[in-house]
């Protein structure tokens, strides 16, 4: 799919009004699918949005995306709205506000939905070749608000051309971790929406073999309710079958990755700081296999 530069207007970049009035037919959709809820919307944003934000897309510079560089992941956020293009702030605008965060609630069937402006996890992300992501279920609490249980993720893809051949296909997984139940492809203008709980497995594991100057790039936004008791989980990497002896590597660094999600909740750490040291410690990690 090639798109066009979209025009410079003040058109709403999404129609939520199309999605409003179709509300019972995708909260139905959503609420029946497997593994767990979920529902993929193709054509999401209006035309122009889309082919703005995919052009607005800011490029890889290592002083200003965190890193995400460990064993159950290689990608790249950036979480300052400061430095996005119009129409990507825009966007962000839109999907975090109080219209479309009721529509969120209305589709998964929960009421008093939040969203985080602090873009804790989420953001633009980008992953380049051999980039991946094992399979996990996401934190549960927002590092930095206790009273914040997470209940739903989006993820809107940015990418212009996306070729089978790339990998990076979304994986979602069963409970029991036995098998891939449904795998979406990142193409330019989906936006995937599933509930997040302890048992939403999903991710892209296995190393990209996209291009060298190409990347899978996304916008991903996280919904949240207030409970005065949440369940408090770290994010759960889990193994696949036929993982090997890789299986104990995963389960490794999710246990230090605990500590600093412990961190960001007791301390006050923030992404920037746990990503310096995830760059860091990847750093040392790659000398030592050059060794």
């Amino acid at each position: 799919m090639s798109l066009e530069p979209g025009s410079k207007t003040h058109l709403p970049p999404l129609d939520i009004g199309r999605l409003e009035r179709d509300i019972d037919r995708l909260s139905s959709t959503y609420q029946a699918a497997t593994p767990y809820p979920h529902i993929v919307i193709d054509n999401f944003l209006e035309s122009g949005a889309i082919a703005s934000a995919i052009e607005e897309f800011p490029p890889f510079d290592p002083g200003q995306w965190n890193n995400y560089l460990h064993t159950n992941e290689r990608k790249f956020s950036n979480t300052n709205p400061e430095m996005w293009g119009p129409t990507l702030q825009s966007i962000l605008k839109e999907l975090n506000s109080p219209r479309f965060v009721s529509f969120i609630g209305k589709l998964i069937g929960v009421e008093g939905l939040v969203p985080d402006p602090t873009l804790e996890g989420g953001g633009l992300h980008q992953s380049t070749t051999g980039g991946f992501l094992n399979i996990h279920a996401d934190f549960t609490v927002h590092p930095h608000d206790r009273k914040l249980q997470r209940r739903a993720n989006l993820l809107l893809y940015l990418n212009e051309e996306w070729r089978p051949e790339y990998g990076g296909d979304l994986e979602m997984w069963s409970a029991d971790m036995k098998h891939c139940v449904e795998k979406v492809s990142p193409i330019a203008n989906r936006v995937l929406i599933f509930t997040t709980d302890p048992n939403s497995f999903h991710g892209h594991p296995e190393p990209m073999r996209c291009p060298e100057g190409v990347a899978r790039r996304s916008l991903a936004l996280y919904y949240f309710s207030v409970e005065k008791d949440p369940l408090v989980r770290s994010t759960e990497y889990r193994a696949r079958p036929g993982d090997g002896s890789h299986a104990i590597m995963i389960y490794l660094d999710t246990q230090m990755l605990r500590i600093f999600d412990w961190s960001k909740r007791h301390l006050g750490v923030s992404d920037h700081t746990a990503s310096k040291i995830l760059a860091y410690r990847d750093r040392l990690r790659r000398n030592t296999t050059k060794d």
